[in-house]
């Protein structure tokens, strides 16, 4: 059996198949496993003893010890992780590209309060860890799902980028040349009381994979499931030159212990398995530290020019201070060296006969602090070739227009308020038929156009504040949205799909202090305001959440930053109704960076200093550039 699979998402069945090849999706192992393959391969891969056996083979053959540091790469639900935990192995880390998996690996870790470290990543392209690894461990059959040999032959090379000198990687796969000879065409079994799988296998054309479908049938309901899969086949000589090509040495082939199942029946591409060691002779280990600091440019608003957002349309003393506590903070970051430009008359000319290596973009302010053209900053830098953090123009221009990442977000089933958006350019609009009701700006940030008086109770009180909308904010569309009257909560992600993607202890609201005739929300008073009981009264707690709850909006905030092209850092807020379904506000690709704000308040919750979130966030995107091969210090 495959380690991961993927479900054929165009019908429940497509009833007999002649070619199986011909219906294998090319990148099937991207789909995100589910509770069906903890049921298929339950037997093994959920299965206490098969999992100690394996463990007790990792250590007889490895002799590791438990100071070392070991990568258990696509690492599944972590039950290997895990097991090195139970014996006193405390720097394990796990990489899978499973969201689920990962999301049930870390919650598992958490029941028995281990500190291994799980997270998203593609086998083909680690950015972290380089240099740092003693023992890189490929379990489970993982390895060998892609289409291409060359994309087997990267997974090989990445190990040997993040092995130290004498590194050892421990394979256990398949037996390709039995499976070749001894795969079951058909097979069918029970895998619980309610459920049974049928099998069917043929060798791809080409003799190099082996092609697996499974129908996962319901007894009451029938099909719940018809997906493909496959692995490429190789045997010792053929893993041995892979190896060797990538310069590993001391390729050695050992013995395989018999697979041990609950059930016993199809063990399919368990069923004889290869266990592979090979060493990473590297004659050099370079640290971080010894190359030279990198030097970067930070980007920040013009002190010097009106902003339209801020309190008087102006930079205030707190601004003032909020830059001087972000240059103290980054003064932290030791293997970086930073410049910082504020003056947007001279900031392109500054860009073309500088060319900075790489560029905090903290300008959120947009360039010449006009919010429309927040874009427009990372728009140049992408012309110029100058890598930077955070999200790209296109990201932010959608972010930026509310009710297109509402439809974004409806389309991933992800629930939104109920809204009617209206261009100011109309004569007429629907008015919502539930009051009350939040108006607010489609466009813009910084909470600009939604005050004390954005919550209506009446259609008198709605048009009186669309009418002073449309003279502030001319030419801006309006969001007539529902008003949701419970929890508010925010989410903070930190890295990259596909590398590390690390979300922060989740923010709640706390309006209990707020006078009880002004509406709960957060506008431009609690934010611009320091006068106002907005600024005043309002708190910030760590979210007190069910395991279901902190999932749903983990998993909501990781879909859409994927989805919509966030990088490095995003916050995404979301309210709850009044019976406590969560639904999406707003999404921030480039949240604010400044000391109390929301993103630092969850920093400080996860144990990170106000340095140590600027620090990630920089070391995000250096890792996603390629400029960096380790963490910064």
């Amino acid at each position: 059996m495959a380690n991961h699979k993927a479900s054929h998402s165009s019908a429940r069945t497509i009833g007999p198949v002649t070619d199986l090849e011909r219906h294998l999706p090319t990148e099937w192992w991207k789909t995100l496993f589910n509770a069906l393959y903890l049921k298929t391969d339950g037997d093994v891969v959920e299965n206490t003893d098969a999992t100690v056996a394996e463990v007790d083979c990792v250590l007889a053959v490895t002799g590791a010890a438990k100071d070392q540091k070991i990568l258990d790469l696509c690492c599944g639900q972590g039950r290997h992780s895990l097991e090195l935990a139970r014996r006193g192995f405390d720097n394990v880390i796990g990489i899978d590209r499973s969201r689920y998996l990962v999301r049930l690996a870390r919650k598992r870790a958490q029941r028995e309060h281990f500190s291994t470290k799980f997270h998203e990543g593609d086998a083909r392209n680690i950015r972290m860890y380089q240099n740092e690894i003693d023992l890189v461990l490929l379990l489970g059959n993982s390895f060998g799902y892609f289409e291409s040999e060359d994309d087997d032959a990267k997974i090989i090379e990445q190990i040997a980028k993040i092995l130290r000198k004498d590194g050892v990687v421990y394979f256990d796969i398949a037996d390709g040349d039995f499976l070749r000879a001894h795969y079951e065409k058909r097979s069918w079994e029970w895998i619980d009381p309610n459920h049974f799988v049928c099998r069917e296998r043929e060798l791809a054309r080409d003799s190099k994979r082996l092609i697996s479908r499974e129908v996962i049938v319901n007894a009451e309901t029938g099909v719940i499931a018809d997906q493909f899969y496959a692995e490429r086949l190789y045997n010792q000589q053929q893993l041995k030159d892979l190896l060797e090509r990538s310069s590993f040495n001391n390729v050695r082939f050992h013995a395989a212990g018999k697979t041990i199942s609950d059930r016993s029946q199809d063990l399919g591409m368990l069923s004889q398995r290869l266990v592979c060691t090979a060493v990473y002779p590297k004659t050099t280990s370079v640290a971080v530290g010894a190359a030279k600091r990198i030097p970067v440019m930070v980007l920040l608003g013009d002190p010097s020019l009106p902003d339209p957002v801020k309190l008087n349309h102006q930079f205030n003393q707190e601004d003032l201070t909020t830059v001087q506590k972000m240059k103290n903070a980054v003064a932290e970051v030791t293997d970086c060296e930073f410049s910082f430009v504020d003056d947007h008359e001279t900031m392109l000319s500054t860009l073309l006969t500088k060319s900075p290596a790489f560029v905090l973009n903290l300008c959120d302010e947009g360039y010449q602090n006009d919010p429309f053209k927040e874009l427009h900053v990372p728009a140049v830098l992408e012309m110029l070739g100058i890598p930077y953090t955070g999200a790209g123009p296109a990201c932010l221009g959608m972010c930026y227009n509310k009710s297109l990442v509402s439809l974004v977000a409806s389309s991933l089933d992800i629930p939104t308020p109920l809204e009617t958006y209206f261009d100011q350019s109309d004569v007429s609009a629907t008015l919502p038929s539930i009051f009350p009701a939040l108006v607010k700006p489609n466009f813009g940030d910084s909470s600009i156009g939604i005050t004390s008086q954005a919550v209506v109770h009446s259609p008198e009180q709605l048009i009186n504040y669309v009418a002073n909308l449309r003279s502030e904010l001319p030419d801006v569309p309006i969001l007539l949205q529902e008003y949701l009257s419970g929890p508010e909560y925010s989410v903070g992600l930190i890295g990259n799909p596909g590398m590390a993607l690390e979300h922060l202890p989740i923010l709640e609201v706390d309006y209990s202090g707020l006078p009880s005739e002004l509406p709960p929300i957060l506008g431009y008073e609690s934010k611009w305001d320091p006068q106002s009981p907005y600024w005043t009264d309002i708190r910030y707690k760590q979210a007190a959440l069910s395991d279901d709850m902190r999932r749903i909006l983990i998993d909501q905030s990781s879909l859409l930053f994927e989805r919509l092209g966030c990088r490095d850092y995003a916050r995404f807020d979301y309210r709850c109704t009044a019976d406590g379904q969560p639904k999406l506000l707003e999404v921030n690709p480039n949240p604010g960076w400044c000391w109390d704000g929301k993103l630092n308040i969850m920093a400080d919750w996860a144990g990170w200093s106000y340095g140590d979130l600027l620090r990630h966030v920089l070391e995000a995107g250096l890792l996603r550039a390629g400029l960096i091969t380790s963490k910064l210090s």
